[in-house]
């Protein structure tokens, strides 16, 4: 096959996790209990925000949409491989591929955005209490939603046009379970040095440029923490951000172990079984984190 051969006869193949097929009934099982964990999860976070008026506050609401972010991140590659495992094909179509790598990047920036919003909003409800109502309004917490949703749609319609001036020969074998963003890259044969600096730029950008703004948003909120008198004040201030913290540090420790194990080593397959960790673990993970610590969640839930 040709550069700038037919994309709509082009096919990409997913190699997935494991090639053994005794082993994909089993994961199988293990990938479809994970996502339906994942949706019910959030979607009872979701309808307990929605229903219980004790919950119509800023931070439920950003709450509620990173419910919503979880589950589409998450339905954006698990049912694809648990149809490819049923059905025993590893094909993904040219367009179905870029489809999936365009919202993979959508929700994924999304994550970020929100994490970085929530963020904030700790910083708030922590260092300005009495302004909090006036500062966090509905204007600003819908605005801050839009904003997110505007740059990671841009960002994603940045990558997959940039992906659609790539030409790709016979090197078609993607040793992922979805369509990932630098491994697509890596297997076209023309020149992907502009496509490069793009992933580079974007992810300097919108991945550490948040980072940077929630450490400094619990850089305030831990001094602001340390000059509170009493232990208890101490206590109730930090337990109001512990689930919001938990789920940065496992959504970032999680991404950024992927992106320092393909940079140590080229085992393709040991990459694809770490990325498990941030694409289908954490989504799961988080309605558990919020519910368990969050006294508000939990008493919307038992009277859901």
């Amino acid at each position: 096959m040709e550069p700038g051969n037919d994309t709509q006869r082009l096919e990409f193949l997913l190699l997935g996790l494991a090639e053994d097929p005794e082993l994909q009934p089993l994961l199988f099982g293990f990938f479809l209990s994970m996502y339906v964990v994942t949706v019910l999860g959030n979607l009872l976070i979701i309808l307990a925000t929605i229903s219980d008026s004790h919950l119509h506050m800023p931070m439920y609401f950003f709450l509620s949409n990173l419910s919503f972010v979880d589950t589409c991140f998450t339905s954006t590659t698990i049912p694809k491989m648990l149809v490819n495992i049923q059905t025993q094909s590893k094909a993904i179509s040219y367009a179905g591929c870029i489809t999936q790598m365009n919202f993979f990047v959508l929700f994924a920036g999304l994550d970020i955005f929100l994490l970085t919003v929530m963020a904030y909003d700790r910083y708030v409800a922590i260092c300005h209490p009495l302004h909090y109502m006036v500062i966090m309004n509905h204007r600003l917490c819908g605005l801050l939603v839009l904003v997110s949703w505007v740059v990671s749609v841009l960002h994603a319609l940045l990558q997959s046009l940039m992906m659609l001036r790539l030409s790709f020969c016979t090197d078609l074998e993607i040793p992922h379970f979805f369509c990932e963003l630098n491994q697509v890259v890596q297997r076209a044969c023309s020149d992907t040095f502009l496509n490069e600096v793009v992933i580079y730029l974007a992810t300097v950008l919108l991945a550490v440029g948040p980072l940077a703004g929630i450490l400094y948003s619990y850089c305030k909120i831990v001094s602001t923490i340390r000059a509170i008198s009493s232990a208890q004040g101490k206590y109730k201030a930090f337990s109001t951000c512990a689930s919001h913290l938990s789920v940065v540090s496992l959504f970032y420790g999680t991404g950024l172990g992927v992106y320092l194990s393909s940079a140590v080593t080229q085992n393709s397959h040991s990459i694809a079984t770490a990325s498990v960790m941030y694409t289908v673990v954490t989504p799961m993970l988080n309605p558990f984190i919020y519910s368990l610590r969050n006294k508000g969640i939990k008493s919307a839930l038992r009277r859901f």
